[in-house]
């Protein structure tokens, strides 16, 4: 009977890796899932490309990441258009040799409104930048990777795309979109070594939303978690460098919500009553 071979724990070192993240700035010198992602990527020792559409949001956080001692580079990018995407991979490969993990992180809100509502042309526009853009990146990062025989894509989508129930249509229909091109994609490129996530944050608290947010409306989103916390960017952070690194080696097409437990279900009123007070 065969043995299985014992191996060590993989290593949650990125020293050595190339690192792409798009929409890696933030507005103004706050925390979004973007620049939390790249930060973290760079603390383990990856080299990261941080793209954004605001060349100045990509340079702050390039300074924070200088600040830290790690290693970055900004430029400006707008990847619903394919000879951006294409130039920007190939910044990447030409100033550090290789490509090893993307991350996929631009979306917006796009138009409010049902179907009935919805400005087509504004529709069409949203898509492009919450989905096309991810296809894009991905057709020109994976030969990278290709000839490496290895690489790491991680997509950032929302709860909302499993979830639905949101007053547009839009936002939720193009999360929906993201999740499952995620597991197409690691269908597809599995057997090459390359291995496709999704992160699917909850609300958490980023500059994104700040801006149009009450105190009141802040903290009802608090509650409406299973933990009654607060996430921010950095949480999403986290869930990204774990999947982009070794240490999730095995693990390719998962959707992974952090979302304090929104999710999975709210509790219920004989639980409360029964948990212990403090």
């Amino acid at each position: 009977m065969a043995v299985a071979q014992h191996t060590e724990p993989a290593s949650g070192s990125l020293v050595g890796r190339v690192a792409i993240v798009t929409g890696a700035g933030s507005r103004g010198t706050g925390i979004g899932n973007g620049r939390a992602a790249a930060i973290l990527l760079a603390r383990r020792g990856a080299r990261v490309l941080l793209l954004d559409a605001q060349m100045e949001a990509a340079l702050e956080t390039q300074r924070w990441i200088d600040a830290e001692g790690g290693t970055s580079l900004a430029l400006e990018a707008n990847v619903a258009e394919p000879a951006q995407c294409c130039a920007a991979v190939a910044h990447a490969a030409e100033t550090w040799g290789r490509v090893d993990i993307l991350v996929n992180n631009v979306g917006v809100g796009g138009p409010a409104g049902n179907a009935v509502e919805v400005d087509i042309e504004a529709w069409d526009r949203a898509l492009r930048i919450n989905v096309s853009s991810m296809m894009l990146m991905a057709k020109y990062a994976i030969p990278h990777m290709r000839r490496q025989g290895a690489g790491s894509i991680v997509n950032i989508a929302s709860v909302a795309g499993l979830i639905g129930g949101t007053p547009a249509l839009l936002y939720p229909t193009s999360k929906g979109a993201v999740v499952n091109m995620t597991r197409a994609m690691a269908a597809h490129h599995g057997t090459e070594g390359i291995r496709v996530n999704c992160v699917a944050p909850g609300m958490v608290h980023t500059p994104m939303v700040a801006d149009r947010m009450t105190p009141e409306v802040r903290e009802q989103r608090r509650k409406r978690s299973l933990l009654h916390t607060e996430g921010s960017g950095w949480d999403v952070g986290h869930a990204v460098v774990y999947l982009a690194s070794d240490e999730a080696r095995w693990v390719t097409g998962v959707i992974l919500p952090v979302d304090a437990g929104a999710t999975a279900g709210t509790l219920s009123p004989d639980l409360k009553a029964d948990a212990p007070s403090t």
